[in-house]
């Protein structure tokens, strides 16, 4: 025997829906993010040390490495 779903909890669950729908995309104005990075000053800092140290090391390495060939 198979149970269904009561019309009332089934308009509720809709009415519920259509509530939601209509709400998408009015977030206000203070909870939209600003024009400020997307990434923090210490992320942004650890990944400038990386690239800059490994070219560095690799500066480094072609040179010590252009005698021997």
């Amino acid at each position: 025997m198979k149970q269904t779903t009561s019309r009332r909890l089934s308009a509720r669950k809709v009415a519920r829906f259509e509530k939601n729908i209509t709400k998408r995309g009015s977030v206000p104005e203070t909870v939209k993010k600003g024009n400020g990075y997307p990434v923090g000053p210490i992320v942004l800092g650890f990944f400038v040390f990386v690239v800059v140290g490994s070219s560095l090391f690799q500066i480094i390495r072609t040179a010590q490495n252009a005698g021997y060939f």
